[in-house]
């Protein structure tokens, strides 16, 4: 996804499940093998159980507190996969790890996901602008082109405005953006010294005033505010169809907003995964890769959780325990008598992701009924034709062109095909190899992921517990709110808050000592500002 797509990018989460990269991690025990360190007496032990987002940068909002309270806690994480990063992960071209990796998963940030925009200020990461390019781009039904524009931006250059206008009028665009902006400024709230620290997701949604957002789909609350239908049942609809998989009369109106949130998007040069390995690098603890836990029991006689791994025999004793993974995929056992509430079970989006080479600078256009037109090279798309029952539907959620082959050290790089173009299809079904040569012609290198990759968000004022049983708590329940990364290390660092209030006493932040140079401040983030 790319910020070209200016109503079609988000507050990313994409993909879960993914697979051992081609590198090492010197500073992570990374071999199912390798026996876990003996057991700790529990009283000063946290573990996490999930190395993405929200698993890593709970570990560094752990790592913060203990500077700032001396607090004398140990940190453990057991994440199932031979890798960092959870849904963030990148493949490499033909295998070849000389080439630039190409994101599988979440690929883009924006300038409000304020943790992770600091995150790479403060770890020397290299942000790659997703900037403007002369590329085209449409909107694709399943059986016409709604709307295409001849530059990278829907919104870029005169001609493109003008089409915008004399299809979707001036008021809807202009409205939609100003709905977008009013709820990045809402959710600023969570960053600043004022953030509350909640334990209900519904009371939160009130607080930030959000109660109509996920109580409607996008469709039905941009319907109430005048929003013209078309522009929200092609345009808005491309966008969360790209970024979350999901129609616009289907999802919640928060996220489809969140759909719509581009400014400043930015991604990680060298995978967006490299947050998260320094969040976990920088908290100091002890991160067990290929280590899946088989079940969690709390003990009523000593206020512990006991922890057991698969092919070990050791039982390990924590005082609190941090889930950030989705719990009904994790496989975990729980002795029903555990716990307070059991979330209930959570839908997710199946999604194909296929990344391919081609020499073919843009699609086939006959597909596409342009002729001998050049096609876009950046194609998402409505399922307006199927609503109003005059077409079967896109094939395909999106089709986007990301550029040329590159080594790592940014030469062009030349196959037998000569250069070739990398290009990212999302998908409902099984894009085949029959199905590509028809679209590109010579194909090269292909990948093809096949996962639940995002939440299924309907519309819902009921969401699941955070606090699900004593000292046992639950990153993920802020997924069907939210589902980003940048969300997850909100969520993670409100879930450290309130395990450390209720066990030691403690907070991310001590009261009382916010910096008063800081706070109020543009540059203020909680977590890593006090």
């Amino acid at each position: 996804m790319r910020k070209t797509q200016l109503l079609a990018v988000s507050l990313l989460g994409a993909c879960t499940n993914a697979f051992q990269l081609p590198f090492h991690l010197p500073f992570f025990t990374d071999s199912p093998q390798t026996p876990l360190l003996p057991a700790e007496p529990p009283s000063n032990r946290i573990a996490i159980i999930g190395a993405g987002a929200g698993g890593a940068s709970a570990a560094f909002w752990i790592a913060k507190a203990k500077e700032r309270y001396g607090l004398d806690v140990e940190v453990d994480v057991f994440e199932r996969n031979g890798y960092i990063g959870g849904r963030s992960t990148v493949v490499y071209p033909y295998n070849n790890t000389e080439l630039d990796p190409v994101e599988l998963g979440a690929s883009i940030f924006v300038k409000v996901n304020k943790n992770l925009w600091r995150a790479t200020d403060e770890f020397g990461l290299e942000r790659i602008d997703f900037g403007d390019d002369d590329s085209g781009m449409a909107i694709w039904d399943g059986s016409e082109i709604l709307l295409e524009t001849s530059s990278g931006s829907f919104y870029s250059g005169w001609w493109n405005t003008l089409k915008i206008i004399w299809r979707y009028g001036f008021k809807s665009p202009q409205r939609t953006m100003a709905l977008v902006k009013s709820m990045t400024e809402q959710i600023g709230l969570l960053y600043s010294e004022r953030a509350p620290r909640f334990d209900n997701i519904t009371a939160l949604a009130e607080t930030l005033h959000w109660l109509p957002y996920v109580a409607r789909t996008a469709a039905e609350y941009f319907d109430t505010e005048g929003i013209d239908r078309r522009w929200t049942r092609e345009m808005v609809d491309a966008a969360t169809r790209v970024n979350y998989g999901q129609n616009v009369d289907a999802i919640h109106a928060l996220e489809g907003m969140c759909s719509l949130a581009a400014t400043g998007a930015s991604s990680v040069k060298g995978g967006n995964f490299q947050i998260f390995e320094e969040f976990l690098k920088r908290s100091n603890a002890s991160v067990y890769l290929n280590t899946a836990v088989l079940s969690l029991t709390y003990d009523e006689a000593t206020g512990t959780w006991l922890l057991s791994t698969f092919g070990s025999q050791d039982i390990r004793k924590y005082r609190g325990v941090i889930l950030a993974a989705p719990i009904h995929s994790s496989a975990i056992a729980f002795s029903p008598e555990s716990l307070v509430e059991m979330p209930s079970p959570q839908p997710y989006v199946h999604l194909h992701v296929t990344l391919l080479s081609t020499p073919s600078s843009s699609p086939n256009p006959v597909y596409f009924g342009l002729g001998e037109t050049t096609a876009p090279t950046q194609i998402l798309t409505s399922f307006d034709a199927v609503r109003k029952g005059t077409g079967t539907g896109p094939e395909f959620n999106s089709l986007t062109y990301h550029g040329k082959l590159k080594t790592t050290d940014g030469r062009a790089w030349e196959g037998p095909r000569g250069e070739e173009y990398v290009i990212k299809l999302f998908s409902g079904e099984k894009m085949t190899d029959e199905w590509l040569e028809t679209m590109f012609g010579s194909v090269g290198w292909v990948f093809r992921k096949e996962w639940d990759a995002y939440p299924v968000l309907p519309p819902t004022t009921s969401f699941p517990p955070i606090k699900i049983a004593r000292g046992l708590y639950y990153v993920n329940a802020f997924e069907p709110f939210i589902s980003t990364m940048e969300t997850e290390t909100v969520a993670a660092r409100n879930v450290v808050d309130l395990l450390l209030q209720d066990e030691f006493n403690a907070a991310v932040c001590p009261p009382g000592v916010m910096d008063d140079d800081l706070t109020g401040s543009e540059t203020f983030v909680l977590g890593w500002d006090c």
